[in-house]
């Protein structure tokens, strides 16, 4: 058998392949050390009673009572109006995580002009099996501009983790054909956390935008535990979501500072701060005595959306405050709750419900949009 005698490769050729080697090494490093880029709008999705609970207010001060939170007929609060300007930057955050692919992930759901519906008003369940409002509802919302669709996906009582899975589909894929954004929330009462998570993980598994949290039950009655388990809750469900935004649907401050401060003391926003993207404080003006400061939609939206972020520490945090109820909410509150959205430079706003909302307020609410 006749042998080939292999010769060396010159110097130059050696020096060559060398010089490649190291220029696919760098670039390879390159790419993996590059910071990802920032989102500034990520794709955009609380339970029983936004209003229930915030609505126990003292009488002093200029506040309506409210009934206990099981009797009121609807109780959620959430919108998306508009800000002025460029959107205020993100806050720090933990270090973000890749999202599963299709997880929809950004805040860009709770900006813009928003409307409600909750469970005593599209399912069965909670109505004795009769609806207010059916998915064809999507349509009209449509008609008047919403741009996003905020709606209770379950509660702590229902038979199932996302109630009427079947029905609530149908209000989510309606939404989607109409070009509506879908945040589902859910109202933990923290008296089985364990419980509570699992449902927000079934809401969270739908095909919505965003999902967001009403933070707002006092079932658990002492405060240090109340307040441990929420947010252990909190950091559960951050852990149980990566790379998803989370919106926490807050008291308004106003309440818990100004007007009853016995109604939850100490309340833990510094630590909740880890787990949240956007903050939606419950501002229902409508619920303020006719005459009082607190009535006031500009005044009461601007003293919570900046109460709110010294509570947090974050001077830019994303805020979307809720506006009043519908149907005790006049054109001239929504011109001054506009100009608090506006001259906060929050990220969005809506009235509390589509199905109270006044035919008449409409008009004025458009100019959320974004």
């Amino acid at each position: 058998m006749r042998h080939t005698r292999w010769r060396l490769p010159s110097r130059r050729t050696l020096w060559a392949v060398v010089a490649a080697l190291f220029l696919a090494s760098s670039l390879a490093l390159a790419v993996h050390d590059a910071p990802e880029q920032r989102e500034s709008e990520r794709p955009a999705p609380v339970e029983e009673g936004l209003a229930a609970q915030a609505l126990q207010d003292l009488t002093a001060d200029g506040v309506i009572p409210a009934p206990p939170a099981n009797t009121l007929p609807r109780t959620d609060r959430s919108g998306s109006p508009g800000t002025k300007g460029a959107a205020p930057e993100d806050r720090p955050a933990p270090p973000r995580r890749s999202a599963p692919l299709g997880t929809p992930v950004g805040t860009a759901a709770y900006r813009g002009m928003g409307t409600w519906v909750d469970v005593y008003d599209w399912s069965a369940t909670f109505t004795k099996g009769r609806p207010h409002v059916s998915p064809d509802a999507v349509d009209g919302m449509a008609e008047q501009g919403v741009q996003t669709l905020y709606i209770q996906a379950s509660k702590h009582d229902a038979p199932s983790d996302v109630l009427e899975a079947d029905l609530l589909r149908d209000w989510i894929d309606r939404s989607r054909r109409k070009g509506i954004r879908v945040v589902a929330w859910y109202l933990p009462t923290l008296v089985d956390p364990a419980r509570d998570l699992e449902r927000m993980k079934a809401i969270a598994a739908l095909p919505v935008d965003g999902v967001a949290v009403d933070i707002e039950s006092k079932d658990v009655a002492q405060l240090e535990e109340r307040n441990r388990r929420l947010v252990e809750f909190s950091a559960e469900l951050r852990k149980a979501l990566p790379g998803r935004s989370i919106g926490g649907i807050v008291l308004p401050p106003v309440v818990l500072e100004a007007v009853n401060s016995a109604y939850w003391p100490s309340f833990p926003y510094r630590q909740l701060v880890p787990y949240y993207d956007v903050w939606m404080t419950m501002g229902y003006w409508t619920n303020r005595i006719s005459g009082t400061t607190y009535r006031d939609a500009n005044r009461y939206t601007t003293e919570n959306v900046k109460r709110l972020r010294a509570n947090l520490g974050l001077p830019n945090a994303l805020v979307h405050p809720i506006g009043g109820i519908g149907d005790r909410t006049t054109v001239v509150d929504v011109a001054g709750y506009r100009t608090a959205v506006n001259d906060t430079d929050s990220i969005g706003g809506s009235l509390y419900d589509w199905r109270t909302t006044k035919p008449e307020l409409w008009e004025s609410l458009r100019a959320f949009r974004r």
